[in-house]
């Protein structure tokens, strides 16, 4: 099906996919070995998710045994902006780049479906669409589609995409031809293990999710130990640091989607601090941010707060000392002492 592929290619690029290729769902067998030796060694923290489904998640070939190829495709979403000239304004709090304009999975999940129906309609077959809601190791995957290579920080980058993709699939039961793998490029650089604030990388290739910022900013549920509440800065909905500073952003394609325009900005942390569960919902309506919650986002904004070392903000995390949640009142209560002066 030559032929078919590349019409899917020209079609994939027409619906605003920067990038397409095709593998065979068993082509990283080591993929479930490796998700093992992780969830061993306790590196997912509380993504307990990860374990209740190691099966299907280790294996795209036992998720949709029907499945007999796997169409791999990356959305771009490249900031015009430094992401981290954000980090110097104490005041304000940072959101990762993925998460200033609409969700990602709404706008990727409705173009990979027009794909796919239109896949249909040319060579039949059936076909399911992933946008990281399901089991599927979506950055092995790509690297043997050949859109790119898990970089040292282990997420997906490529040499004509650099760091800022989204990655959507598709399984199908059509046999399509599959593409030659990609091998890492990343050579001697260890830019995105040594700008890491909280030392998330055991060794290159490896990521240990309890000390990473995104992790802890959105799927951690609780209190964030302390050792690492100093080490998130201004950081309150992900981190992109070892993205941003990547060389291979020179190439990085341009974003095409409008929706992942920044609308969220840098909001200030005293606006945020007050948002109740209603303000929190209408202010975050739309975007990913809106998934963590109320409580879970002030609890990151008391942190960040925490950190500033601005004293004016105190009276502002002292007014959350005694809140609801008793999360967010031991956040707004470190933050207050972090900003007392010396006894």
């Amino acid at each position: 099906m030559t032929g078919l592929k590349d019409l899917l290619v020209a079609r994939a690029l027409q619906e605003g996919f920067v990038k397409v290729g095709i593998c065979r769902p068993d082509a990283v067998p080591e993929a479930a070995g490796r998700l093992r030796a992780f969830l061993a060694e306790g590196r997912h923290g509380q993504m307990g998710w990860m374990e209740e489904r190691e099966g299907w998640r280790g294996s795209a070939a036992a998720l949709w045994p029907e499945a007999r190829s796997v169409i791999m495709l990356a959305e771009a979403y490249t900031p015009e902006n430094d992401p981290m000239a954000g980090l110097a304004a104490r005041d304000r709090g940072v959101v990762s780049v993925y998460a200033q304009g609409k969700d990602y999975h709404d706008l990727v999940k409705r173009r990979l479906k027009r794909l796919g129906r239109w896949l249909i309609d040319q060579g039949g077959g059936e076909i399911k669409v992933f946008v990281d809601t399901a089991p599927v190791m979506e950055k092995p995957l790509a690297q043997a589609a050949g859109l790119g290579w898990q970089g040292k920080h282990t997420n997906l980058l490529g040499r004509d995409l650099g760091s800022w993709v989204f990655l959507g699939a598709i399984f199908t039961t059509l046999e399509l031809e599959p593409d030659a793998p990609e091998i890492s490029h990343c050579g001697s650089c260890n830019a995105c293990l040594d700008i890491c604030p909280t030392k998330a990388f055991p060794a290159p290739y490896q990521l240990d999710a309890r000390r990473c910022i995104s992790y802890l900013t959105i799927e951690h549920k609780g209190p964030v130990d302390e050792e690492l509440r100093g080490l998130m800065g201004n950081r309150i909905y992900g981190c992109d640091d070892c993205l941003a500073v990547c060389p291979w952003n020179k190439f990085a394609v341009a974003a095409v989607e409008m929706g992942y325009q920044p609308k969220v900005g840098l909001p200030e942390l005293a606006e945020l601090a007050a948002l109740d569960d209603a303000g929190f919902r209408a202010r975050f309506a739309g975007s990913s941010v809106k998934r963590i919650g109320r409580d879970r986002f002030v609890r990151n904004v008391l942190y960040a707060i925490g950190n500033s070392g601005l004293p004016t903000l105190r009276a502002v995390a002292a007014g959350l000392a005694d809140d609801p949640d008793p999360t967010v009142a031991d956040a707004a209560r470190w933050a207050v002492a972090r900003l007392s002066p010396p006894a």
